[in-house]
């Protein structure tokens, strides 16, 4: 006898449709799975015969071969327990429902309860894409199948009340549609409680504003960690398509909150130095996501910047020129998308006290050199504002005068941001940071001044062609903030003024 049921795959962010193709027939009873299964799907047949002992059911004593179509790719995980098993039950007439427009995704437990599952969006999202009409899914992840509209989820608690549901006997009840609305109710770290830094504070708005990358560079204690926590509470609202893109990531990852499955905040991953190259930009061999890929939208903090092993931090060149990354093993290739705002903080030497007015360094040219020498010219290259980190005075310090509130500086960052969408619309763009080159000139108009300004710095700068790009786009951001269409001489010489430390620390 024969029967198929549909299941998911996955590999990286690729979700596709995989089915369970079963055929029973006379001989010495056996029990085989071919498809390119890998250990955990070979290991599922002891998860499936205990799981229909404890239910109630038997597998059939029988010769039994599951295929998993299409059998040319490879299938990882324990995630076809469930189609396997619904195709045993359909082909011993166990199940009266036809099962052509449903599809199952699950791992069994031994007593044949469902566990939690990873990467359950991207794969409803295929499933819906596919013309299934009726996912059932693990009831911990039936929250995050309900994100894709269109669709039936069910959440599955254990076999028996599933085959109880598809004959009609206990129906279990359609998870309800999540709806989407942005949460702002997270306390954040507030820009109103840091003192002084106001030219620091003004380079962190127009970074949120166009997602720019930034180096914060100062003295131990000058306020670079702190104000780089402060980022995420003026960053713009996620938008719905973004909000998808970055859960997809999260669920691959086994990230997500079965209550609260959408991510409706931008990610902040604030990354210690001893973090390897895998960690930051993902690999295994099944390749998982990494931190660069789990901030998308949102923002990398690399504290204590040279601290990292150089090669760790030239891996981060290609994904933050490109906005993606992919990850090669001899089991295939996943491509992750990597669109952050990179924030570093470093000191400047050693002891952190070069170029510190009021402390003396200890260093010498030497150990500045080779610390500062840690940080390649091609990185240094792909951050669009550096930032020199000054210690606060005394009068600002202990004045009781309240700056301005993070939410004052995030509502014209959200105004900025929305110029953009409009922009952008129909694009594949999502701020000023991504301007590709073939539209560059178009989107930044110049007024004559400014295109002055601007040849005759990078002709006395010596500026790279992506150093004179990631001008305009800066300069973009700031014209935005003043609800300026043409790009004037103000906006480029501050966009300059952000590109000069690099001559400072490294001209030698």
């Amino acid at each position: 006898m024969f029967a198929k049921v549909n299941g998911c795959g996955l590999f990286g962010m690729n979700a596709f449709m995989v089915t369970s193709e079963i055929n029973t027939s006379r001989g010495q009873p056996c029990f085989d799975i071919v498809g390119l299964p890998d250990m955990a799907v070979t290991e599922s047949k002891a998860r499936i015969r205990a799981a229909l002992e404890n239910c109630g059911f038997q597998l059939p004593l029988c010769r039994i071969i599951v295929n998993l179509s299409p059998a040319d790719v490879k299938k990882t995980g324990s995630i076809y327990d469930l189609p396997v098993l619904m195709s045993i039950l359909s082909v011993q007439n166990l199940i009266s429902n036809d099962l052509s427009n449903s599809c199952f995704i699950g791992e069994l437990s031994l007593n044949g309860k469902l566990n939690h599952a990873k990467g359950i969006l991207p794969m409803a999202i295929c499933a819906k894409n596919n013309g299934i009409k009726h996912l059932y899914v693990p009831a911990d992840n039936a929250k995050e199948a309900s994100v894709v509209k269109g669709l039936n989820v069910y959440a599955v608690q254990n076999i028996k009340n599933l085959v109880e549901h598809l004959n009609g006997n206990k129906l279990i009840q359609c998870e309800k549609e999540y709806e989407f609305s942005y949460d702002d109710e997270n306390v954040f770290l507030d820009f109103a409680d840091v003192k002084g830094q106001q030219n620091a504070k003004a380079a962190l708005e127009i970074a949120a504003a166009g997602s720019h990358n930034v180096l914060l560079i100062g003295s131990p204690g000058a306020g670079k960690s702190m104000l780089a926590k402060r980022l995420p509470s003026i960053l713009p609202k996620l938008t719905f398509e973004e909000s998808i893109e970055t859960t997809q990531i999260h669920s691959i990852a086994g990230m997500l909150d079965a209550k609260n499955p959408l991510i409706t905040t931008r990610p902040f991953r604030n990354i210690s130095h001893t973090a390897s190259a895998v960690g930051l930009i993902g690999g295994g061999s099944i390749p998982k996501p990494g931190e660069i890929s789990i901030a998308h939208n949102g923002v990398l903090f690399l504290d204590e910047f040279p601290e990292f092993d150089r090669k760790v931090l030239e891996t981060l060149r290609q994904p933050i020129e490109n906005g993606y990354i992919t990850i090669s093993r001899a089991s295939g290739s996943a491509t992750y998308p990597a669109e952050v705002m990179l924030i570093a903080a470093m000191n400047p030497c050693p002891c952190g006290n070069f170029g510190n007015p009021n402390k003396k360094c200890t260093c010498s040219s030497k150990q500045v050199q080779n610390y500062l020498g840690k940080i390649s010219q091609p990185v240094l290259d792909r951050i669009d504002i550096q930032l020199e980190i000054l210690p606060v005075e005394y009068n600002e310090i202990s004045s009781l005068t309240k700056s301005e509130s993070s939410r004052l500086i995030r509502q014209r960052v959200q105004k900025a941001r929305e110029i953009q969408q409009r922009r952008f619309n129909g694009t594949k763009i999502k701020s000023n940071s991504g301007i590709t080159p073939n539209i560059l000139h178009e989107v930044c108009p110049l007024e004559d001044s400014a295109k002055t300004l601007l040849k005759n710095a990078f002709e006395k700068l010596g500026l790279s062609a992506r150093a004179y790009d990631r001008i305009l786009k800066v300069s973009r951001t700031i014209a935005d903030l003043n609800n300026s269409e043409i790009i004037r001489k103000t906006h480029i010489a501050q966009a300059i003024q952000y590109r000069s430390l690099d001559r400072k620390y490294w001209s030698n």
